[in-house]
Formats: structure tokens, C-alpha cells, sequence
């Protein structure tokens, strides 16, 4: 008997390209989805993991958003600041950065490192000025094998030059 569900790659017949959003169609018996505007993406059903076939990226889903796997230091980093301006222009401040663990030691080499009171044994990790904790070791959540990072929020100041208020 014919049973569709059974030729689709893993995450169904279609999904939400990880760079645009857009809908994007599984290739029928594959394991891959193509995207109009950049490319086929291979679907791992062993690591759950999505990779973008030109250039090797990786993303893992987890409550329907895809998240980068990052291998190099820049692509977290400039991740953790788009995300910084994003909170910006929707009126908020991160008060501190949550990484997930796997990313210390592809991160130490860019935090800043700062001491309380001298002494060296209590050293803070910062980055764009924000305290810097990480998810645990042995953090049970499974959500933190797939997230990067989350940022702690706070509202902030109002912004100096509304977008929508071009004259007074």
C-alpha cells in the first residue's frame, strides 16, 4: 500500500528554509528539501540535522525554529549580535548572555575576561559588555543541545530617535 508519509525526508513534506523562512518543498523519495533561492538541504535522519549542501551548515530544529550548529567562533558571535540589535529596536536590553555549553571552548578565545575586586580566581566572562554564563555541564535540558544561546532581557530605555517620528 502506498503511504506517502514513508517518502518524505524527516522533518515532512515541507519545512521552513533556515535562511529566508520560506516554504520549502521535500523532494520525494530523498531526503532533501530545495529552496528557490539557496539550494537543496539534506536531511540527516540519524542527527535530526538539516545541512545546507553548498556550504556545509548545519541546523538542528527545536519547537519548529532552526537553529545553526556553528563551528567557527565569528558565526556565534555575530549571531549573539544580530540578536542584541533585534532586542534593541523592540525596546528591550539584555541584561546577560546564556551560551549553550558545548560553545566554551569555541568561544573562550574571544570573551573578555574581567576581576572582581582583583582578585583573578573570581574572573568574569563578558561579551559585547554582557556577563557571560554558560548552560551546564550536565544541564539535562534537551533544548540546550540544540540552542545557541539566550539572552536575558529587561526593558530598556525608550529609543532616542523613534523610527516613527521623523518630525516633531
Amino acid at each position: 500500500m502506498y503511504q506517502p508519509v514513508n517518502y518524505n525526508p524527516i522533518f515532512g513534506p515541507e519545512i521552513r528554509c533556515p535562511h529566508c523562512r520560506q516554504w520549502v518543498a521535500a523532494l520525494t523519495l530523498t531526503d532533501t528539501y530545495l529552496c528557490q533561492r539557496h539550494g537543496a538541504f539534506e536531511a540527516d535522519p540519524q542527527t535530526q540535522t538539516l545541512v545546507h549542501l553548498q556550504s556545509g551548515r548545519r541546523w538542528r530544529q527545536w519547537e519548529d525554529n532552526w537553529y545553526r550548529q556553528h563551528t567557527h567562533p565569528d558565526g556565534i558571535r555575530f549571531e549573539i549580535h544580530e540578536e542584541l540589535d533585534r532586542l534593541h529596536t523592540q525596546g528591550y536590553r539584555a541584561t546577560r548572555v546564556v551560551v549553550a555549553e558545548r560553545y566554551r571552548e569555541l568561544i573562550s578565545t574571544f570573551l573578555e575576561r574581567t576581576t572582581t575586586f582583583g582578585r583573578s580566581d573570581d574572573a568574569r566572562h563578558r561579551l559585547y559588555g554582557l556577563p557571560v554564563e554558560f548552560s551546564g555541564a550536565g544541564n539535562a535540558e534537551e533544548r540546550w543541545s540544540v540552542i545557541n544561546f539566550e539572552l536575558v532581557k529587561e526593558p530598556g530605555p525608550p529609543l532616542k530617535y523613534p523610527y516613527f517620528r521623523l518630525f516633531d
